[in-house]
């Protein structure tokens, strides 16, 4: 993907309020004017800075966290860091081998470095030919690699890692100087990065040389001013008032807390708790859930709020007791909805974003998402045991008090979300099976939602049978980007080989399906959406003694396709409407609707169809069932999987 088309703009333009439009009107006014503060790698900043006369890092770990480890996350946590050293860390799909000396500026996945000195304001972040895939630009910028081996030289007091953390932060600062190039071109980068300065400073905290590395270094002086200038000076607002906005709030605040050296680090505190709090409630629904409906993006918002909230109260200005327990039901929802080896839905977009990484990131499960919430506001009864990690005994060294109130029982629906999930209640493998009916996604432009009202997830134990096939890409591959976030991508109807939403271009919904739960108990779901209008989908799922059975109901007669995409682990042999599928632990028999033509397809790149994206930037072949015809009122189309125990 290059710069986006004209018409892109226009269909943007059209998504905003006019309250919107007036804010960005001043934004751009303000980076124009603000031109003339740009300072170029090289050039003497010539700022004053601020400052208060007292410099000190309040925020330290208590004595002897490290000891209380466990041995195999502290393990871990050095192994990923020697990597490091050695110079190699797999980035978004991407294996980095140069991390010895990295280039901030240039893509590994293109070869295309941008140009450094660049206004950033001047700088088309979205044209890949001037800037490469800027997310694996950014990602390595937001310093989580520095982090890690912050976390090992803590645990080790091995000056390598120090010492390396150190060249990197200042060849980075020494580069990145203010609003010149494109680590200045997004706040959720800059809000990223101050969690991250914050942490790398509290665990070298014992190191000889990090005072040098922070409070007597003019750099690192320098780039936490701006970051927080910067971001009180540019919001996101209106339709991209997302995860984006909570990203910088919480690294605002985040800094602010941290870093109170600058004589308007106490405004900047204010502001940042007051929009981190109005924004954290705007983006979560009474029940917990993230409103962006991608479940990797409730993980992102609800770690974001759990670190500026701790900051917050350790810095003796805490949120408020409405906001705790927001965060609270955020992480009882996390509990609450994965499966038994601790694996989430996969609605919506993932891009792996994390607020913080101590630990080898392990993309697989939310269990160091979940052991940082018991940490941070406790486990309710009925949640699952969830091990400890070097994060989660880190941070909860801090915390002085568990949140109250938190359900009894483990709920399994949440309506203002549309999520229900169903389980096998009898002994057995777990059969796992998130249901979709919600809301399309969060703002009028529903940034990170999928074209999958009324799809289904299936699992056996953790194994995907019937599967969502992920997010794949961002940028760079059009084509990939829009199927795995088609309707026929999904395991849902598609209706006259049209979209039941439809989207005008990357991270851009001109007209979403909105899903109804009529019914449902711990066992069935009644549900439909108006994706089609006038048409309506209607689908009800039961599972029951080791069988699910689905029904498909249309109102109005109509050609269809039904897809069921089966996991990478999954093997079919099928005979007309009937087979059976076989996966290393288990089996199913499966019984299609006789009434439609079925065909399956594996890795197919014309149709496209058969991909399973594991995790950002990999996809691998798994086998995708479509069955193809005409579906009447008052016949449904019944599909049934016999679990074999």
């Amino acid at each position: 993907m290059s710069r986006q088309p004209l018409g892109w703009y226009v269909r943007r333009l059209r998504r905003m309020s006019p309250t919107e439009l007036i804010w960005r009107t001043r934004d751009a006014g303000r980076r124009t004017a603000w031109a003339y503060q740009q300072v170029r790698p090289g050039q003497d900043a010539a700022v004053h800075l601020p400052l208060r006369k007292d410099l000190t890092f309040g925020t330290t770990l208590p004595p002897k966290t490290a000891c209380a480890v466990p041995e195999e996350a502290r393990k871990a946590v050095i192994e990923t860091a020697d990597a490091i050293l050695a110079g190699n860390l797999e980035v978004l799909g991407v294996e980095r081998t140069d991390l010895r000396a990295p280039d901030w500026f240039r893509d590994p996945a293109t070869g295309r470095r941008s140009d450094p000195t660049q206004y950033v304001f001047k700088l088309n972040h979205r044209n890949e030919e001037a800037v490469g895939n800027i997310k694996q630009v950014w990602e390595l910028s937001r310093h989580h690699h520095l982090t890690q081996l912050a976390a090992a030289w803590y645990l080790t007091h091995d000056d390598q890692y120090a010492e390396r953390v150190a060249d990197h932060l200042n060849d980075w600062w020494r580069t990145n100087p203010f609003l010149s190039g494109v680590h200045w071109a997004s706040g959720i980068e800059l809000g990223l990065r101050l969690i991250s300065w914050t942490w790398i400073r509290r665990l070298l905290n014992d190191w000889p040389e990090i005072t040098d590395l922070f409070e007597h270094n003019e750099l690192a002086l320098q780039q936490i001013y701006w970051h927080q200038r910067y971001l009180a000076a540019f919001r996101s607002h209106g339709s991209s008032a997302n995860n984006h906005v909570i990203a910088e709030a919480a690294g605002q605040l985040v800094g602010a807390c941290a870093f109170p050296w600058f004589t308007k680090s106490a405004h900047w505190r204010a502001d940042a708790a007051a929009l981190l709090e109005k924004e954290l409630e705007a983006n979560t629904f009474p029940s917990g859930v993230n409103r962006e409906l991608a479940t990797d993006y409730h993980r992102f918002v609800s770690e974001l709020g759990l670190y500026a909230a701790l900051e917050a109260d350790l810095a003796g200005h805490p949120l408020s007791p409405q906001t705790w327990a927001l965060l609270t039901r955020t992480v009882d929802v996390a509990a609450a909805i994965v499966d038994t080896t601790l694996r989430p839905p996969r609605q919506g977009d993932d891009d792996e974003g994390m607020a913080l990484v101590l630990d080898p990131p392990d993309i697989s499960n939310w269990s160091a998402y979940l052991s940082l919430g018991a940490a941070v506001v406790g486990p309710a009864p009925w949640w699952p045991d969830i091990p400890p990690t070097a994060t989660s005994v880190i941070v909860g060294s801090l915390v002085n008090a568990q949140q109250p109130d938190r359900p009894a029982k483990r709920p399994d629906h949440f309506r203002d979300a549309g999520l229900t999930i169903l389980r096998s209640q009898d002994t057995g493998p777990e059969i796992w099976c998130r249901a979709d009916a919600g809301p399309h996604g969060f703002l009028s432009i529903a940034a990170h939602a999928h074209s999958d009202a009324l799809s289904l997830e299936v699992r056996v134990d953790g194994v995907d049978i019937l599967a969502d096939p992920g997010t794949y890409c961002y940028h760079g591959e059009e084509e990939w980007r829009d199927y795995f976030r088609s309707t026929i991508g999904h395991n849902t109807v598609e209706v006259a080989r049209t979209e039941q939403s439809t989207w005008g271009g990357p991270f851009l919904w001109l007209r979403g399906a909105t899903g109804t739960v009529r019914r449902h108990d711990e066992s069935s779901w009644d549900a439909e959406h108006d994706g089609y209008a006038p048409v309506t989908h209607r689908r009800t799922a039961v599972l029951d003694h080791g069988v699910l059975r689905v029904e498909d109901h249309l109102d109005t007669a109509a050609d269809v396709r039904i897809a069921w995409h089966l996991g990478p682990e999954v093997a079919v042999e099928l005979d007309g409407s009937t087979g059976v599928l076989e996966w290393p632990t288990g089996s199913a028999e499966v019984e299609l609707p006789t009434g439609l033509t079925w065909t399956a397809h594996r890795g197919s790149n014309s149709p496209l169809l058969g991909w399973y994206s594991p995790r950002f930037g990999h996809k691998v072949p798994g086998t995708t069932l479509i069955g193809e015809g005409a579906l009447a009122p008052g016949s449904p189309a019944t599909s049934t999987f016999r679990f074999r125990s």
